[in-house]
């Protein structure tokens, strides 16, 4: 079994909502040059450990990148297809205002997409959910001006540059083990699971690459074609909540159950749903080479292990999925604009390299990948406590 790392939370916080009664949940692993960052989900059965664990994968991925931030996370227990959903979200963030105000960067997370928490900021005067970095530049405006055009800037297939970066990140993570393997992407077969923003995104580009994405699974089921899906025409038939229209599916997929997707065979398996989707109970079903985790936390540490006694690695999460908060400080920090091709650049590199070490310690010595990302981790703050002249510095252009 591979064990959670054991630091406690800065501050944990319960929030109850007195119209619904909903739960509320913010957790601040570690607060570095004053700030976390990290996003807010909603979801009926969030709970505060749940929060507390994605708070400290936030904190591992600032470290891994070496960003000058610590990790947070907030979470509300709430079906966000209610229609009560948006109001219970702008009290939830009323609430933690003070947080929100000078300390806590939050964006999009699962059932919060980005244009809904962009949007309550607005109503409650913050502007932007990047609001606690934004604030701290000497001229805020301008920032947000650059932020702005940065989140909006059109790439191909006409998208938005900040809602496909995080797919495009788990992507190249994915490209990065085809790499590692030597193998073409043509032939390299992926299989996915959920198919909203992380894993829609990551799907458009593996079949940009060239990689055959074979199935794809929403939350009505698992569509499978073992030639390769067609990707445009599926994200062309999805809804609001990331579900494929059945009706217009094309003629040869076939639809099987919801879980049917765990058991394709395939080269790789990215899991992008939920957390906690791969258990001790349905991790024997897995039958993937590789695990990239694209939901936060969607592997346990128990079914880690076991996977991992079965010779199948798991590229963690936080390194993964950690390309929407790599990018979003990136571009707060002035190390990226507007242009996606310098964007897409530095993301390929960063994380093609990252997982290029995880898969050399687990090809040479077994280590799993969690453990090498974790050692690298905390390397680099070793090394920012070491050499405070040469660490990195939250300074907002």
């Amino acid at each position: 079994m591979l064990r959670r790392q054991d630091s406690e939370p800065l501050a944990r916080t319960t929030w109850i909502d007195p119209v619904t009664g909903a739960h509320g949940y913010l957790v601040i692993h570690s607060l570095v040059s004053g700030v976390a960052t990290g996003g807010t989900r909603m979801r009926a059965g969030c709970t505060l450990s749940e929060v507390e664990d994605l708070a400290r994968g936030m904190a591992n991925k600032t470290a891994t990148f070496n960003l000058p931030v610590g990790g947070a996370k907030g979470g509300i227990d709430f079906d966000p297809k209610d229609p009560r959903a948006v109001e219970v979200l702008e009290r939830f963030c009323a609430f933690f205002r003070p947080w929100l105000d000078a300390h806590w960067v939050t964006a999009e997370d699962l059932g919060v997409p980005q244009h809904l928490i962009d949007d309550v900021f607005a109503r409650l005067g913050l502007e932007q959910s990047y609001h606690a970095a934004i604030s701290r530049s000497a001229d805020p405006a301008r920032t947000l001006r650059r932020v702005q055009a940065g989140l909006n800037a059109p790439v191909p297939g006409g998208l938005l540059l900040g809602d496909v970066v995080g797919g495009y990140g788990v992507a190249q993570a994915c490209l990065g083990v085809s790499a590692a393997w030597e193998q073409e992407c043509a032939a390299t077969t992926v299989a996915i699971q959920g198919i909203g923003t992380m894993g829609g995104g990551a799907a458009f580009y593996l079949h940009e690459a060239g990689m055959k994405v074979i199935a794809v699974a929403d939350a009505a089921g698992t569509l499978y074609h073992p030639d390769g899906l067609d990707i445009p025409a599926l994200l062309e038939l999805r809804d609001g909540f990331g579900e494929i229209d059945r009706s217009q599916v094309p003629a040869g997929v076939s639809l099987l159950p919801r879980d049917a997707v765990l058991s394709i065979e395939a080269d790789l398996f990215v899991p992008a749903a939920i957390s906690y989707a791969i258990t001790p109970g349905n991790q024997g079903s897995v039958a993937a080479r590789v695990v990239v985790e694209a939901a936060n936390a969607a592997t346990t540490p128990e079914a880690e292990g076991m996977l991992t006694a079965r010779g199948i690695p798991v590229i963690p999460d936080f390194v993964a999925n950690a390309g929407a908060a790599a990018w979003a400080w990136w571009l707060l920090l002035g190390e990226v604009g507007a242009d996606p091709a310098d964007s897409f650049q530095r993301l390929r590199t960063e994380m093609q390299s990252k997982v290029a070490l995880l898969l050399s310690a687990w090809s040479m010595d077994r280590i799993p990948p969690r453990v090498t990302g974790w050692q690298l981790a905390e390397d680099n703050r070793v090394q920012t406590a070491a050499s405070p002249e040469t660490a990195p510095v939250l300074t907002i252009p």
